[in-house]
Protein backbone atom coordinates (compact mmCIF):
# COMPACT_ATOMS: atom_id res chain seq x y z
CA UNK A 1 0.00 0.00 0.00
CA UNK A 2 2.97 2.34 0.48
CA UNK A 3 3.40 2.70 -3.26
CA UNK A 4 -0.28 3.59 -3.75
CA UNK A 5 -1.58 7.09 -3.08
CA UNK A 6 -5.09 7.52 -1.70
CA UNK A 7 -6.20 10.66 -3.54
CA UNK A 8 -9.50 10.97 -1.70
CA UNK A 9 -8.17 12.19 1.66
CA UNK A 10 -6.00 14.96 3.08
CA UNK A 11 -4.42 17.86 1.14
CA UNK A 12 -4.94 17.97 -2.62
CA UNK A 13 -1.91 19.62 -4.20
CA UNK A 14 0.85 17.60 -2.50
CA UNK A 15 -0.54 14.10 -3.17
CA UNK A 16 -1.62 15.13 -6.67
CA UNK A 17 1.90 16.29 -7.53
CA UNK A 18 3.49 13.20 -5.95
CA UNK A 19 1.23 11.14 -8.18
CA UNK A 20 1.71 13.28 -11.29
CA UNK A 21 5.51 13.58 -11.21
CA UNK A 22 6.23 9.83 -11.62
CA UNK A 23 3.73 9.77 -14.50
CA UNK A 24 5.53 12.76 -15.99
CA UNK A 25 8.89 11.01 -15.58
CA UNK A 26 7.47 7.86 -17.20
CA UNK A 27 6.21 9.90 -20.14
CA UNK A 28 9.62 11.56 -20.48
CA UNK A 29 11.21 8.12 -20.70
CA UNK A 30 8.46 6.80 -22.97
CA UNK A 31 8.93 9.74 -25.32
CA UNK A 32 12.69 9.30 -25.14
CA UNK A 33 12.13 5.63 -25.87
CA UNK A 34 10.43 6.54 -29.15
CA UNK A 35 12.76 9.44 -29.90
CA UNK A 36 15.92 7.36 -29.53
CA UNK A 37 15.09 5.61 -32.81
CA UNK A 38 14.98 8.93 -34.63
CA UNK A 39 17.99 10.30 -32.77
CA UNK A 40 20.27 7.37 -33.60
CA UNK A 41 19.01 7.05 -37.17
CA UNK A 42 19.42 10.81 -37.63
CA UNK A 43 23.07 10.59 -36.62
CA UNK A 44 24.06 7.36 -38.36
CA UNK A 45 21.75 7.02 -41.40
CA UNK A 46 20.40 8.96 -44.39
CA UNK A 47 17.54 11.54 -44.50
CA UNK A 48 15.45 8.83 -46.20
CA UNK A 49 15.82 6.63 -43.10
CA UNK A 50 14.95 9.61 -40.88
CA UNK A 51 11.80 10.19 -42.93
CA UNK A 52 10.97 6.47 -42.69
CA UNK A 53 11.23 6.40 -38.90
CA UNK A 54 9.31 9.69 -38.62
CA UNK A 55 6.42 8.52 -40.82
CA UNK A 56 6.47 4.98 -39.44
CA UNK A 57 6.30 6.28 -35.88
CA UNK A 58 3.12 8.17 -36.74
CA UNK A 59 1.51 4.95 -37.99
CA UNK A 60 2.52 3.04 -34.87
CA UNK A 61 1.34 5.86 -32.63
CA UNK A 62 -2.12 5.47 -34.16
CA UNK A 63 -2.12 1.84 -33.05
CA UNK A 64 -0.83 2.68 -29.60
CA UNK A 65 -3.57 5.23 -28.94
CA UNK A 66 -6.21 2.56 -29.56
CA UNK A 67 -4.65 0.49 -26.79
CA UNK A 68 -4.05 3.42 -24.41
CA UNK A 69 -7.57 4.74 -25.03
CA UNK A 70 -9.16 1.44 -24.07
CA UNK A 71 -6.74 1.16 -21.15
CA UNK A 72 -8.21 4.41 -19.84
CA UNK A 73 -11.41 2.42 -19.30
CA UNK A 74 -9.45 0.10 -16.99
CA UNK A 75 -7.92 3.07 -15.14
CA UNK A 76 -11.32 4.71 -14.60
CA UNK A 77 -13.04 1.52 -13.48
CA UNK A 78 -10.26 0.50 -11.08
CA UNK A 79 -9.98 4.09 -9.79
CA UNK A 80 -13.68 4.15 -8.94
CA UNK A 81 -13.48 0.72 -7.31
CA UNK A 82 -10.45 1.86 -5.31
CA UNK A 83 -12.28 5.02 -4.21
CA UNK A 84 -15.27 2.90 -3.16
CA UNK A 85 -12.90 0.62 -1.18
CA UNK A 86 -13.95 -2.39 -3.27
CA UNK A 87 -10.48 -3.89 -3.67
CA UNK A 88 -11.93 -7.38 -4.04
CA UNK A 89 -13.54 -6.34 -7.36
CA UNK A 90 -10.28 -5.00 -8.80
CA UNK A 91 -8.93 -8.51 -9.44
CA UNK A 92 -11.92 -9.35 -11.66
CA UNK A 93 -11.38 -6.13 -13.61
CA UNK A 94 -7.69 -6.93 -14.07
CA UNK A 95 -8.44 -10.46 -15.30
CA UNK A 96 -11.05 -9.27 -17.79
CA UNK A 97 -8.72 -6.50 -18.98
CA UNK A 98 -5.93 -9.00 -19.67
CA UNK A 99 -8.25 -11.07 -21.89
CA UNK A 100 -9.56 -8.01 -23.72
CA UNK A 101 -6.12 -6.61 -24.55
CA UNK A 102 -4.67 -9.99 -25.52
CA UNK A 103 -7.34 -10.43 -28.19
CA UNK A 104 -7.07 -6.80 -29.31
CA UNK A 105 -3.29 -6.99 -29.74
CA UNK A 106 -3.55 -10.13 -31.89
CA UNK A 107 -6.16 -8.50 -34.13
CA UNK A 108 -4.09 -5.32 -34.56
CA UNK A 109 -0.96 -7.34 -35.32
CA UNK A 110 -2.75 -9.24 -38.07
CA UNK A 111 -4.13 -6.05 -39.59
CA UNK A 112 -0.73 -4.37 -39.67
CA UNK A 113 1.10 -7.32 -41.18
CA UNK A 114 -1.36 -7.27 -44.08
CA UNK A 115 -2.11 -3.56 -44.49
CA UNK A 116 1.18 -1.78 -43.76
CA UNK A 117 2.11 -1.06 -47.43
CA UNK A 118 -1.36 0.39 -48.00
CA UNK A 119 -1.13 2.66 -44.96
CA UNK A 120 2.33 3.90 -45.92
CA UNK A 121 1.14 4.63 -49.45
CA UNK A 122 -1.84 6.59 -48.08
CA UNK A 123 0.59 8.71 -46.09
CA UNK A 124 2.38 9.57 -49.34
CA UNK A 125 5.79 8.66 -47.96
CA UNK A 126 8.55 10.05 -50.20
CA UNK A 127 9.55 7.43 -52.87
CA UNK A 128 13.12 7.17 -51.57
CA UNK A 129 11.82 6.41 -48.06
CA UNK A 130 8.89 4.11 -48.94
CA UNK A 131 10.59 0.72 -48.55
CA UNK A 132 12.36 1.79 -45.36
CA UNK A 133 9.05 2.97 -43.89
CA UNK A 134 7.31 -0.33 -44.67
CA UNK A 135 10.17 -2.27 -43.07
CA UNK A 136 10.09 -0.14 -39.93
CA UNK A 137 6.33 -0.46 -39.44
CA UNK A 138 6.21 -4.20 -40.21
CA UNK A 139 8.93 -5.04 -37.71
CA UNK A 140 7.49 -2.80 -34.98
CA UNK A 141 4.03 -4.31 -35.50
CA UNK A 142 5.39 -7.61 -34.24
CA UNK A 143 5.68 -5.93 -30.82
CA UNK A 144 2.05 -4.83 -30.47
CA UNK A 145 1.44 -7.59 -27.91
CA UNK A 146 4.13 -6.06 -25.68
CA UNK A 147 2.71 -2.54 -26.14
CA UNK A 148 -0.66 -3.87 -24.98
CA UNK A 149 0.91 -5.64 -21.98
CA UNK A 150 2.77 -2.51 -20.87
CA UNK A 151 -0.31 -0.28 -21.13
CA UNK A 152 -2.52 -2.81 -19.37
CA UNK A 153 -0.09 -2.94 -16.45
CA UNK A 154 0.18 0.85 -16.36
CA UNK A 155 -3.59 1.39 -16.38
CA UNK A 156 -4.06 -1.01 -13.47
CA UNK A 157 -1.51 0.64 -11.19
CA UNK A 158 -2.42 4.24 -12.07
CA UNK A 159 -6.03 3.46 -11.18
CA UNK A 160 -4.83 2.52 -7.67
CA UNK A 161 -2.64 5.61 -7.34
CA UNK A 162 0.62 3.76 -8.05
CA UNK A 163 2.63 5.67 -10.66
CA UNK A 164 6.02 4.20 -9.68
CA UNK A 165 5.64 0.71 -11.11
CA UNK A 166 4.81 1.99 -14.66
CA UNK A 167 7.82 4.32 -14.31
CA UNK A 168 10.10 1.35 -13.60
CA UNK A 169 8.68 -0.52 -16.61
CA UNK A 170 9.32 2.28 -19.08
CA UNK A 171 12.76 2.99 -17.57
CA UNK A 172 13.76 -0.60 -18.29
CA UNK A 173 12.45 -0.32 -21.85
CA UNK A 174 14.22 2.97 -22.46
CA UNK A 175 17.63 1.75 -21.30
CA UNK A 176 17.32 -1.43 -23.36
CA UNK A 177 16.20 0.48 -26.45
CA UNK A 178 19.14 2.91 -26.31
CA UNK A 179 21.66 0.09 -26.12
CA UNK A 180 20.02 -1.96 -28.87
CA UNK A 181 19.58 1.07 -31.15
CA UNK A 182 23.29 1.84 -30.94
CA UNK A 183 24.11 -1.80 -31.60
CA UNK A 184 21.82 -2.32 -34.61
CA UNK A 185 22.00 1.14 -36.22
CA UNK A 186 25.42 2.55 -35.32
CA UNK A 187 27.40 -0.72 -35.30
CA UNK A 188 25.52 -3.06 -37.66
CA UNK A 189 24.33 -0.23 -39.96
CA UNK A 190 20.80 -1.66 -40.22
CA UNK A 191 19.14 1.75 -40.53
CA UNK A 192 15.37 2.03 -39.92
CA UNK A 193 14.98 -1.77 -39.72
CA UNK A 194 17.56 -1.91 -36.92
CA UNK A 195 15.73 0.78 -34.97
CA UNK A 196 12.48 -1.18 -35.30
CA UNK A 197 14.10 -4.42 -34.13
CA UNK A 198 15.57 -2.62 -31.12
CA UNK A 199 12.12 -1.28 -30.25
CA UNK A 200 10.31 -4.62 -30.08
CA UNK A 201 13.13 -6.38 -28.21
CA UNK A 202 13.22 -3.58 -25.63
CA UNK A 203 9.45 -3.78 -25.19
CA UNK A 204 9.58 -7.53 -24.62
CA UNK A 205 12.41 -7.14 -22.10
CA UNK A 206 10.47 -4.42 -20.25
CA UNK A 207 7.30 -6.48 -19.90
CA UNK A 208 9.22 -9.57 -18.76
CA UNK A 209 11.13 -7.73 -16.04
CA UNK A 210 8.04 -5.76 -14.98
CA UNK A 211 6.17 -9.00 -14.35
CA UNK A 212 9.08 -10.26 -12.28
CA UNK A 213 8.98 -7.06 -10.20
CA UNK A 214 5.23 -7.39 -9.66
CA UNK A 215 5.61 -11.04 -8.67
CA UNK A 216 8.26 -10.13 -6.10
CA UNK A 217 6.29 -7.20 -4.64
CA UNK A 218 2.89 -8.84 -4.72
CA UNK A 219 -0.46 -7.12 -5.24
CA UNK A 220 -2.63 -5.16 -2.83
CA UNK A 221 -5.82 -6.82 -4.08
CA UNK A 222 -6.88 -10.49 -4.24
CA UNK A 223 -5.99 -11.99 -7.61
CA UNK A 224 -5.69 -15.49 -9.06
CA UNK A 225 -5.40 -17.08 -12.50
CA UNK A 226 -9.07 -18.09 -12.31
CA UNK A 227 -9.97 -14.40 -12.63
CA UNK A 228 -8.31 -14.18 -16.05
CA UNK A 229 -11.45 -14.86 -18.06
CA UNK A 230 -13.85 -13.17 -20.46
CA UNK A 231 -16.17 -11.58 -17.93
CA UNK A 232 -18.74 -10.09 -20.31
CA UNK A 233 -20.13 -7.57 -17.83
CA UNK A 234 -16.74 -6.13 -16.88
CA UNK A 235 -15.42 -6.12 -20.45
CA UNK A 236 -18.49 -4.21 -21.61
CA UNK A 237 -17.94 -1.65 -18.81
CA UNK A 238 -14.28 -1.24 -19.84
CA UNK A 239 -15.29 -0.81 -23.48
CA UNK A 240 -18.07 1.62 -22.58
CA UNK A 241 -15.61 3.87 -20.75
CA UNK A 242 -12.55 3.27 -22.88
CA UNK A 243 -13.92 2.97 -26.43
CA UNK A 244 -14.80 6.69 -26.76
CA UNK A 245 -11.27 7.57 -25.56
CA UNK A 246 -9.75 5.07 -27.98
CA UNK A 247 -11.86 6.30 -30.91
CA UNK A 248 -11.14 9.93 -30.10
CA UNK A 249 -7.40 9.31 -29.75
CA UNK A 250 -7.35 7.23 -32.94
CA UNK A 251 -9.18 9.81 -35.04
CA UNK A 252 -7.10 12.65 -33.60
CA UNK A 253 -4.02 10.63 -34.48
CA UNK A 254 -5.42 10.12 -37.98
CA UNK A 255 -5.77 13.89 -38.25
CA UNK A 256 -2.05 14.21 -37.52
CA UNK A 257 -1.37 11.47 -40.07
CA UNK A 258 -3.34 13.58 -42.56
CA UNK A 259 -1.05 16.50 -41.74
CA UNK A 260 1.93 14.19 -42.23
CA UNK A 261 0.56 13.22 -45.66
CA UNK A 262 0.10 16.91 -46.54
CA UNK A 263 3.66 17.73 -45.48
CA UNK A 264 5.13 14.65 -47.20
CA UNK A 265 4.01 16.11 -50.53
CA UNK A 266 6.33 19.05 -49.89
CA UNK A 267 9.40 16.80 -50.16
CA UNK A 268 11.73 14.68 -48.05
CA UNK A 269 13.26 17.66 -46.21
CA UNK A 270 9.87 18.93 -45.05
CA UNK A 271 8.87 15.35 -44.17
CA UNK A 272 12.01 14.75 -42.12
CA UNK A 273 11.79 18.23 -40.52
CA UNK A 274 8.22 17.73 -39.34
CA UNK A 275 9.16 14.22 -38.16
CA UNK A 276 11.92 15.68 -36.01
CA UNK A 277 9.58 18.39 -34.72
CA UNK A 278 6.91 15.82 -33.83
CA UNK A 279 9.45 13.89 -31.76
CA UNK A 280 10.37 17.08 -29.94
CA UNK A 281 6.69 17.86 -29.46
CA UNK A 282 6.39 14.56 -27.67
CA UNK A 283 8.71 15.98 -25.01
CA UNK A 284 7.10 19.42 -25.08
CA UNK A 285 3.63 17.96 -24.56
CA UNK A 286 4.62 15.48 -21.87
CA UNK A 287 3.65 17.76 -18.98
CA UNK A 288 0.01 18.29 -20.02
CA UNK A 289 -0.17 14.63 -21.10
CA UNK A 290 0.90 13.51 -17.63
CA UNK A 291 -1.87 15.64 -16.15
CA UNK A 292 -4.41 13.90 -18.37
CA UNK A 293 -3.48 10.55 -16.86
CA UNK A 294 -3.09 11.70 -13.27
CA UNK A 295 -6.28 13.78 -13.39
CA UNK A 296 -8.24 10.82 -14.76
CA UNK A 297 -7.17 8.60 -11.86
CA UNK A 298 -7.54 11.38 -9.28
CA UNK A 299 -11.06 12.29 -10.37
CA UNK A 300 -12.09 8.63 -10.74
CA UNK A 301 -11.09 7.90 -7.13
CA UNK A 302 -12.90 10.97 -5.82
CA UNK A 303 -16.01 10.40 -7.91
CA UNK A 304 -16.03 6.81 -6.67
CA UNK A 305 -15.85 8.15 -3.10
CA UNK A 306 -18.63 10.69 -3.81
CA UNK A 307 -16.31 13.72 -3.42
CA UNK A 308 -17.30 15.86 -6.42
CA UNK A 309 -16.13 19.19 -4.95
CA UNK A 310 -12.72 17.73 -4.18
CA UNK A 311 -12.51 16.49 -7.77
CA UNK A 312 -13.15 20.03 -9.07
CA UNK A 313 -10.51 21.52 -6.78
CA UNK A 314 -8.02 19.02 -8.13
CA UNK A 315 -8.87 20.21 -11.66
CA UNK A 316 -8.06 23.82 -10.75
CA UNK A 317 -4.76 22.85 -9.09
CA UNK A 318 -3.87 20.77 -12.14
CA UNK A 319 -4.49 23.62 -14.56
CA UNK A 320 -2.44 26.08 -12.53
CA UNK A 321 0.62 23.86 -12.11
CA UNK A 322 0.45 22.54 -15.69
CA UNK A 323 0.37 26.09 -17.08
CA UNK A 324 3.49 27.00 -15.09
CA UNK A 325 5.34 24.09 -16.72
CA UNK A 326 3.83 25.04 -20.08
CA UNK A 327 5.37 28.51 -20.03
CA UNK A 328 8.86 27.00 -19.76
CA UNK A 329 8.29 24.43 -22.52
CA UNK A 330 6.75 27.05 -24.82
CA UNK A 331 9.74 29.37 -24.42
CA UNK A 332 12.26 26.74 -25.49
CA UNK A 333 10.10 25.54 -28.41
CA UNK A 334 9.59 29.03 -29.84
CA UNK A 335 12.99 30.64 -29.28
CA UNK A 336 15.37 27.64 -29.32
CA UNK A 337 13.82 25.34 -31.90
CA UNK A 338 17.00 25.01 -33.95
CA UNK A 339 19.06 24.02 -30.91
CA UNK A 340 16.51 21.38 -29.94
CA UNK A 341 16.25 20.05 -33.49
CA UNK A 342 20.00 19.48 -33.72
CA UNK A 343 19.61 16.73 -31.16
CA UNK A 344 17.75 14.61 -33.72
CA UNK A 345 19.16 15.78 -37.04
CA UNK A 346 22.46 16.87 -38.56
CA UNK A 347 21.16 18.12 -41.93
CA UNK A 348 20.86 21.95 -41.75
CA UNK A 349 17.80 22.08 -44.01
CA UNK A 350 15.97 19.52 -41.86
CA UNK A 351 16.88 21.48 -38.70
CA UNK A 352 15.48 24.74 -40.11
CA UNK A 353 12.27 23.02 -41.23
CA UNK A 354 11.82 21.47 -37.80
CA UNK A 355 12.40 24.77 -35.98
CA UNK A 356 9.85 26.53 -38.16
CA UNK A 357 7.19 23.91 -37.41
CA UNK A 358 7.97 23.99 -33.67
CA UNK A 359 6.96 27.65 -33.36
CA UNK A 360 3.34 26.75 -33.98
CA UNK A 361 3.47 24.06 -31.33
CA UNK A 362 4.98 26.51 -28.86
CA UNK A 363 1.68 28.39 -28.86
CA UNK A 364 -0.28 25.19 -28.38
CA UNK A 365 1.84 24.23 -25.37
CA UNK A 366 0.25 27.02 -23.34
CA UNK A 367 -3.29 26.14 -24.40
CA UNK A 368 -3.17 22.38 -23.80
CA UNK A 369 -2.29 23.02 -20.15
CA UNK A 370 -6.01 23.72 -19.74
CA UNK A 371 -7.40 21.34 -22.36
CA UNK A 372 -5.63 18.20 -21.17
CA UNK A 373 -6.68 18.80 -17.55
CA UNK A 374 -10.27 19.16 -18.72
CA UNK A 375 -9.96 15.89 -20.66
CA UNK A 376 -8.55 14.09 -17.62
CA UNK A 377 -11.36 15.47 -15.46
CA UNK A 378 -14.09 14.35 -17.84
CA UNK A 379 -12.47 10.94 -18.27
CA UNK A 380 -12.44 10.48 -14.50
CA UNK A 381 -16.11 11.45 -14.34
CA UNK A 382 -16.89 8.83 -16.97
CA UNK A 383 -17.90 11.46 -19.55
CA UNK A 384 -15.72 9.84 -22.20
CA UNK A 385 -18.30 10.29 -24.96
CA UNK A 386 -18.02 14.07 -24.66
CA UNK A 387 -14.21 13.76 -24.69
CA UNK A 388 -14.54 11.89 -27.97
CA UNK A 389 -16.90 14.46 -29.49
CA UNK A 390 -14.78 17.50 -28.63
CA UNK A 391 -11.68 15.72 -29.95
CA UNK A 392 -13.35 14.91 -33.25
CA UNK A 393 -14.60 18.47 -33.68
CA UNK A 394 -11.09 19.81 -33.11
CA UNK A 395 -9.41 17.27 -35.38
CA UNK A 396 -11.73 17.13 -38.35
CA UNK A 397 -13.51 20.46 -37.99
CA UNK A 398 -10.41 22.58 -37.48
CA UNK A 399 -6.99 20.89 -37.56
CA UNK A 400 -7.15 19.12 -40.93
CA UNK A 401 -9.00 21.88 -42.85
CA UNK A 402 -6.70 24.63 -41.54
CA UNK A 403 -3.50 22.66 -42.26
CA UNK A 404 -4.73 21.82 -45.77
CA UNK A 405 -5.60 25.43 -46.54
CA UNK A 406 -2.23 26.58 -45.23
CA UNK A 407 -0.44 24.04 -47.44
CA UNK A 408 -2.16 25.50 -50.51
CA UNK A 409 -1.07 29.07 -49.79
CA UNK A 410 1.07 30.84 -52.37
CA UNK A 411 4.05 30.77 -50.01
CA UNK A 412 3.86 27.53 -48.04
CA UNK A 413 5.15 27.82 -44.47
CA UNK A 414 5.51 24.96 -42.00
CA UNK A 415 4.82 27.48 -39.23
CA UNK A 416 1.44 28.31 -40.72
CA UNK A 417 0.63 24.61 -41.16
CA UNK A 418 1.54 24.06 -37.49
CA UNK A 419 -0.88 26.82 -36.43
CA UNK A 420 -3.72 24.42 -37.23
CA UNK A 421 -3.04 22.68 -33.92
CA UNK A 422 -3.47 25.67 -31.55
CA UNK A 423 -6.52 26.75 -33.57
CA UNK A 424 -8.05 23.36 -32.87
CA UNK A 425 -7.15 23.55 -29.16
CA UNK A 426 -8.92 26.90 -28.75
CA UNK A 427 -12.14 25.44 -30.13
CA UNK A 428 -11.83 22.38 -27.88
CA UNK A 429 -11.27 24.50 -24.76
CA UNK A 430 -14.44 26.47 -25.53
CA UNK A 431 -16.38 23.20 -25.86
CA UNK A 432 -14.93 21.83 -22.60
CA UNK A 433 -15.66 24.99 -20.66
CA UNK A 434 -19.25 25.03 -21.92
CA UNK A 435 -19.75 21.39 -21.00
CA UNK A 436 -18.16 21.89 -17.58
CA UNK A 437 -20.54 24.76 -16.80
CA UNK A 438 -23.49 22.75 -18.06
CA UNK A 439 -22.60 19.82 -15.80
CA UNK A 440 -22.28 22.13 -12.80
CA UNK A 441 -25.62 23.79 -13.43
CA UNK A 442 -27.21 20.37 -13.87
CA UNK A 443 -25.82 19.15 -10.53
CA UNK A 444 -27.04 22.28 -8.76
CA UNK A 445 -30.57 22.07 -10.16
Amino acid sequence: MKKNIDLTQGPILGPLMRFTLPIMAALVLQTLYGAVDLLVVGQFASPASVSAVATGSQVLYSLTVIITGLAMGVTILIGQQFGQRKEEEIGNTVGAGICLFAVLSLILTGIMLIMTPVFVRLLKAPPEAFDYTVQYVMICSAGILFIAAYNTLGSIFRGMGDARTPLIAVLIACIANIGLDLLFVAVFKMGAAGAALATILAQAFSVFLSLLIIRKRGLIFPFSRKQIRFNKTIILRIIKMGAPCALQDLLVSISFLAITAIVNQLGVIASAGVGVAEKLCGFIMLVPSSYTQSMSAYVAQNIGAGLKKRAKKGLYYGMLTSFCFGIIMSYFAFFHGETLSRVFAKDSAVILASAEYLKGYAIDTLLVSFLFCFIGYFNGCGSTTFVMVQGLVGAFGVRIPVSYLMSKAAEVSLFHIALATPCSTVVQIILCLSYFRWKNSKNLS
